[in-house]
């Protein structure tokens, strides 16, 4: 059973991604893309809303890209996961329920464990999760390879 959406997880994914390369120079949103094969355009609407969020920091330019807003320990995958839900709408359009069922036990319920959900998330932070990718040599397979595209 997954909990996250696949735009959340993706949102987790960019950051410490993000905090993995951003040195020298910021990230580009094709290199990210790039190494998440997805279309570069796809990530550009997440990327602006963890900016919004102050997680990410937008860097204009030729050499521009994004880079983290705040030192990687004092960002949290509750930080990010929150950035990417508040910024999500009600993409399949399906009513919402006028039920006092829901509303009274159901609703509750999903609240409290969504909440458990996310201080288990807030536990851990960008440091955590670098450092485990890290371990685990999960970007040492690609190689760094010059982009030369103007």
């Amino acid at each position: 059973m997954i909990l996250l959406s696949r735009r959340s997880q993706l949102a987790v994914a960019a950051v410490v991604d993000v905090a993995l390369h951003a040195r020298p120079l910021p990230v580009a949103a094709k290199a990210l893309a790039s190494r998440h094969n997805l279309p570069p355009r796809h990530l550009e609407t997440l990327l602006q809303a963890l900016v919004r969020a102050n997680i990410l920091k937008g860097v204009r330019g030729p050499r521009g890209g994004y880079e983290l807003a705040r030192e990687r320990r004092r960002i949290t995958a509750g930080d990010i996961v929150r950035a990417a839900m508040t910024d999500t709408s009600d993409e399949d359009g399906s009513p919402e329920p006028d039920s006092a069922l829901v509303d009274r036990v159901v609703g509750p319920l999903v609240e409290r464990a969504g909440q458990k959900f996310l201080g288990e998330l807030d536990a851990v932070t960008v440091d955590d999760l670098c450092r485990q990718a890290s371990e685990q040599a999960v970007f040492a397979d690609m190689r760094q390879g010059a982009d030369f595209t103007i």
